[in-house]
């Protein structure tokens, strides 16, 4: 895995030592001496990942990681604090301060780099557009103002410790908090759906049991598609050690030692609220535009790129079963008086309402598109001539029947010519696409030209 690290240590020998572990692991290093330095590099180089001491020459630590966070430009760049101190004081500051983790010198190369790797695979799934580059700089998504109230469940199979955990956290932690067996998180886990209802935090407390299956039950929520996108912190002896590395690199968010105070897994939970919901948004964010890509944003329908893709498949699967299907191309007749006479605001009405009422009088199956200003294209899969003929004269009475009314109170009468081809399946062979597409539009202009509010059919044989 690739990637840019900052690493930011007063210290030359701690830079070079781990400007050599980083890029012999194939990473980038870029060093800094201190704290301004950090934060001018961090916002003209855009690393994908900081390690940060909290003894700097110039300002704290503590205080970069402030800077750091209060930027609309590096504050979603993730930071591992490195420290010599062992403190809680030390730790707590450097969470509260936005830190996402903080790992005490000298630090475990294997549970370092596995550290590293767990973060940047986190920021590569939220952080980059389809067209894989990050936002401008000064475009960063402002934080909301409120977020809504999360839910956190707790995971262990020993009452007290289960207890013990609601009791600590519920006095630092607004959120919901529930408390599931490992058999109840599993049964999350199998959830159908996309994860709705399910908890945005999974805190997996061992105790003193078998640090395998924390690290198994792991595996289990990131592997499923209800829990995936969860947030997942595990507390106790799977958090020492080799464990740790594991499981980091099976998907563990976060990994705390049994010890840990409630204070400091508050904090540390927040830290993995913020970074879930930041995902969430920008996983929506990146869905709406896929949607907006195939859908035509005034109708609502899909648009030509969509029928384009799916037309092809569907004359697949008419050739495989052995079916007929049709192609309808469906225009508007003098719609340009439309908008010339009452405005483009009428003429978009217009198109909304005869969009609804072809919608309404196709199949769920049924594809419908707009494809041109006043042109839609229906495709109906397992139709034969028969069958399409009644749909094709079904839409054109339902445009006709009635007259569509506009906010300003005018009504208005609009028709649509149909042009209609069917494909023909000869000696086992399918029609092309283009070509049924082609026929339709021939017999479309048909209509057009024997007086408009009609259909017009074609029978298109391979």
């Amino acid at each position: 895995m690739s990637g840019r690290i900052l690493i930011v240590d007063d210290m030359a020998t701690n830079r070079i030592v781990y400007r050599a572990r980083l890029a012999a692991a194939y990473y980038e290093p870029i060093l800094a001496v201190d704290g301004e330095s950090c934060l001018t590099l961090a916002v003209e180089l855009r690393p994908d990942l900081i390690l940060l001491d909290l003894s700097l020459p110039d300002i704290s630590g503590h205080e970069v990681l402030r800077r750091l966070r209060g930027d609309l430009r590096t504050r979603d760049i993730p930071v591992i604090v490195l420290t010599a101190a062992r403190d809680s004081e030390t730790r707590l500051a450097a969470f509260s301060a936005g830190a996402d983790d903080v790992i005490v010198k000298p630090a475990s190369d294997q549970v370092l780099l596995a550290r590293v790797r767990n973060l940047l695979r986190a920021r590569a799934e939220i952080a980059y557009s389809e067209g894989g580059e990050l936002q401008p700089a000064g475009m960063a998504e402002a934080a909301l103002a409120y977020e809504p109230c999360a839910t956190v469940a707790v995971v262990t199979g020993q009452a007290e410790a289960a207890r013990r955990l609601q009791r600590d956290l519920s006095g630092q932690l607004r959120d919901r908090l529930v408390i599931l067996s490992r058999a109840q998180a599993l049964a999350e886990a199998s959830t159908a759906g996309r994860g709705e209802g399910v908890p945005d935090v999974f805190i997996i407390h061992d105790e003193d049991a078998d640090a395998a299956a924390s690290l198994r039950l792991v595996s289990e929520l990131k592997s499923h598609q209800a829990t995936r996108h969860s947030a997942v912190c595990v507390v106790g002896r799977a958090a020492e050690g080799e464990e740790a590395a594991i499981a980091f690199d099976l998907g563990a968010d976060d990994v705390v030692a049994p010890h840990v105070t409630a204070t400091e897994l508050a904090l540390r939970t927040r830290s993995l609220l913020r970074r879930k919901r930041q995902g969430d948004r920008r996983r929506a964010r990146i869905e709406d535009n896929l949607r907006l890509a195939l859908v035509d944003p005034l109708t609502g329908l899909y648009n030509r790129r969509h029928a384009a893709q799916q037309l092809p498949l569907i004359a697949a699967r008419a050739l495989e079963e052995g079916r007929d299907f049709a192609v309808m191309v469906v225009d508007l007749d003098r719609f340009k008086t439309v908008n010339d006479q009452h405005g483009h605001a009428a003429g978009d009405a217009v198109l909304v309402e005869v969009a609804r009422r072809l919608r309404a009088n196709l199949r769920e199956g049924d594809l419908l598109a707009r494809i041109g200003g006043e042109e839609f294209l229906a495709v109906l899969p397992h139709s034969s001539t028969p069958e399409a003929r009644l749909v094709a004269e079904r839409l054109c009475e339902a445009i006709d029947e009635r007259a569509i009314r506009l906010a300003t109170g005018q009504s208005l009468k609009v028709t649509v010519s149909i042009g209609v081809a069917v494909s023909a399946l000869e000696g086992g062979a399918g029609v092309s696409v283009d070509r049924l597409v082609e026929q339709a539009d021939l017999a479309l202009l048909e209509s057009k030209g024997a007086g408009r509010n009609q259909v017009t059919y074609r029978l298109s044989a391979a």
